[in-house]
């Protein structure tokens, strides 16, 4: 299982990079608003610089097929050909993704709402798919069995793409996502603090501490 970190908040980046065993960042220009006005390409090699070899997806905002294209171009002229180029599932999209895929661009196929978008973007070579999990929910869509039957055409066609879940607000919704088959996830930073800051985690170190306490008073292991 890939995990990856949807924000480009520095901050977060940083923390989150010396905790997790962190697969990538994902960002979208919705995400990129929150950080107000940046200078885009400066700070997205500021993450680069942070997250090192893990990969890094970043959106097109272009509509067209030929916007895309030159959106995608732009982006790995700054940012490296490595950069995963996140594209919609849409007719524009689509048409744009099996382009660029004939020219070897990293792509992640994005917006994803139904299986059969999914299917087609699997077609079309996409590295990964993004389901939108909270999204599809909802729309009353069954966003776990959606996830499911991608995996399974991946499966079935022997495809090299890979589910990338994506649009979670709550940590159950990323453990079903996990057991639909995804291979990556990408939460923003307060789904991993959900995740870690469980209550009765954080008793258990406080009881273990105390235990320690009661028996060697301020010693530490390696004092011993």
């Amino acid at each position: 299982m890939k995990f990856m970190l949807d924000t480009v908040n520095l901050d977060k980046i940083r923390y989150y990079q010396s905790v997790l065993p962190l697969a990538g960042v994902t960002s979208n220009p919705s995400i990129i608003k929150k950080e107000g006005k940046i200078d885009f390409y400066a700070h997205l090699k500021a993450i680069k610089e942070i997250i090192g070899t893990a990969e890094l997806h970043v959106q097109v905002v272009g509509e067209t097929k030929e916007e895309i294209e030159k959106d995608a171009q732009n982006i790995v002229e700054h940012l490296g050909k490595e950069t995963f180029i996140k594209i919609p599932v849409n007719n524009e999209g689509l048409s744009a993704l099996k382009t660029l895929k004939s020219k070897n661009f990293n792509v992640t196929a994005t917006a994803i709402y139904t299986e059969f978008q999914g299917y087609l973007a699997i077609a079309a070579g996409a590295d990964y798919l993004a389901p939108y999990y909270n999204r599809m929910e909802n729309l009353n869509i069954n966003a776990a069995d959606t996830v499911a039957a991608m995996v399974g055409e991946i499966k079935r066609s022997s495809a090299t793409s890979q589910i990338l879940a994506a649009s979670f607000k709550n940590v159950s919704q990323v453990n079903h996502a996990c057991r639909s088959g995804a291979q990556a996830i990408t939460a923003s930073p307060d789904i991993f603090e959900q995740a870690l800051s469980m209550p009765s985690v954080q008793k258990a170190v406080n009881d273990f501490h105390n235990d320690w306490r009661e028996i060697f008073s301020t010693e530490k292991i390696y004092e011993l």
